[in-house]
């Protein structure tokens, strides 16, 4: 498959850009994009936040995940899946790869 260019790929690392990874993703569901957010390292204390479901709300469902193996790093329970997830979405690096994969634009905070 190919990169699509209406599609806005998110990696997240830090737990310190929430507002400008949600600010990106509205803005890309109002430029009619699809959006897709991966959380990995640090990031996934956000999976916490309000903001989180916020933002899980504007992806599909396989569109949105966090990494599991970092989840479980930084001390909470796999099985505690956070809210706005399914289990589906507890994924591993190789949800980055699908991202890099299939997003036309890709945004790194």
């Amino acid at each position: 498959m190919s990169a699509d260019p209406n599609t806005l790929g998110i990696f997240v690392t830090s737990p310190q850009h929430m507002r400008h990874v949600l600010g990106a993703a509205k803005a890309a569901v109002r430029a009619g994009m699809k959006v897709m957010a991966f959380f990995t390292f640090k990031s996934v204390h956000l999976a916490k936040t309000p903001e989180f479901v916020k933002l899980a709300n504007l992806c599909d469902v396989k569109d949105f995940a966090i990494c599991a193996a970092s989840y479980q790093c930084e001390g909470y329970d796999v099985q505690d899946v956070p809210k706005g997830l399914t289990g589906k979405q507890m994924a591993t690096q190789g949800f980055h790869g699908l991202l890099l994969e299939e997003c036309g634009k890709y945004l790194v905070l």
